[in-house]
């Protein structure tokens, strides 16, 4: 079983600075950007056999019982992005190892994707 875990980069940081500039539509846009990729995400996964445990606010993670190509899945998984958002992935043989491989891409320049085996 391999796990993915993918979150979006900086996106707290895009919100915030539509509430201290006082931006409602710029904060609407944001949030049916990140609707609109997360469930392109969600789908593409669905699509490539993976079973999607969580989608919400800017995060994806979904589980596979066969063998994958990660590096061209998260090169797809970039492509759903709108309006530069990005998004960072780790991958593990558990939720634990997901995160933190998830927060090793996210430390290490975001719009990445990590694989908990390769970890040092």
């Amino acid at each position: 079983m391999k796990y993915i875990s993918i979150d979006g980069d900086d996106i707290g940081r895009k919100i915030t600075s539509c509430y201290l500039s006082n931006d409602e539509s710029k904060l609407h846009l944001i949030s049916r950007q990140i609707e609109d990729s997360t469930l392109k995400i969600a789908t593409l996964l669905e699509s490539k056999g993976f079973n999607v445990i969580f989608r919400a606010a800017d995060g994806v993670v979904a589980k596979i019982n066969s063998d994958c190509n990660f590096e061209e899945l998260f090169l797809a998984i970039s492509s759903c992005s709108i309006n530069g958002i990005t998004f960072s992935a780790g991958v593990g043989s558990s939720l634990r190892e997901a995160y933190v491989a998830l927060l090793n891409s996210k430390s290490n320049g975001k719009n990445k994707l990590s694989n908990f085996n390769t970890l040092k």
